[in-house]
This record gives structure tokens, C-alpha cells and sequence, in this order.
């Protein structure tokens, strides 16, 4: 004989409320909402890759249509926040429009990084559109090679 567990029909009832409502905040977002990196203000969130190598932590946000002094760069206690405006400046009217994809308003971004970061060494530049931050490491951060003795 077959032993069949049995399944809560509550619990998994519970389960799929669980999935259903984290699939509507990743699809409309939370404003405000507490995860990691976010869309906290404003209608739109740029895209972001967070990546390390031996010696930094590299971040590259896609902005297409900003230029550099639209967009801000902090970084403070091991968080990374970026902010910017992209502003509808044509003068056509909304209902003259077929169609309108591009989102436009304000964005805040912000992501806890991993490591210890030498503040003082940040860089960040932009081109055509893609903003890349290199955030070194400090030098106890940095992995040390040893060498075994026999």
C-alpha cells in the first residue's frame, strides 16, 4: 500500500495568494516598498546591472535620452542610489498621439552593495545613454593570494 500525503488545501490556497500578489507588485511595482532596488518614486526605473571583479564594483544603468547633469550619483553607508528626471518635452498635445510607450518622470534607485567600497576613488561617467559607476574596493577588501609552503 501506497502511503499519500496529505495536502493542506488552505496552505496551498495560501501559496498561490502568496505568488499571485508578489507577480502584481513585480508587474505594478510597490511606491515606497522596501525591496532592493526599488522603483521608489516617480514611473519608470531605469534598467541596472551590478556586477564585481577583483578590484571593484561595477554598476551600469541604461538612461537613453538624459545627459549627464540630469542624473544623480550617491553613495553613502554601503548604499548606491541613483535619481533622475526624464521630462516629455515635445509641445504635442497627448491626445494627438498613436501611440505612447516611453515612460517618462522622475526615478530613485537604490541598492545595497556588497564589499567594502573606498568612497574617496568612486567614479562615474556616462555615454550614449548608459551610465557606468566604478566603485573600488578597498585594499582589505580586495582577496589576498597565499602561497602555501611545503
Amino acid at each position: 500500500m501506497a502511503i499519500v500525503r496529505w495536502m493542506d488545501p488552505f496552505r496551498e490556497l495560501s501559496t498561490m495568494q502568496s505568488r499571485m500578489n508578489q507577480l502584481f507588485e513585480d508587474f505594478f511595482g510597490r511606491p515606497g516598498g522596501g525591496r532592493e532596488g526599488e522603483l521608489a518614486v516617480g514611473g519608470w526605473a531605469p534598467t541596472v546591472d551590478i556586477f564585481e571583479t577583483d578590484d571593484d564594483i561595477v554598476v551600469t544603468a541604461e538612461l537613453p535620452g538624459l545627459e549627464k547633469d540630469q542624473v544623480g550619483v550617491e553613495y553613502k553607508e554601503g548604499i548606491l542610489t541613483l535619481r533622475g528626471e526624464r521630462k516629455l518635452e515635445r509641445e504635442v498635445k497627448e491626445e494627438s498621439y498613436h501611440r505612447m510607450e516611453r515612460a517618462y518622470g522622475a526615478f530613485h534607485r537604490s541598492f545595497p552593495l556588497p564589499g567594502s567600497v573606498d568612497e574617496e576613488k568612486i567614479t562615474a561617467r556616462m555615454k550614449n545613454g548608459v551610465l557606468e559607476i566604478h566603485l573600488p574596493k578597498k585594499e582589505a577588501a580586495k582577496p589576498k593570494q597565499i602561497k602555501v609552503a611545503a
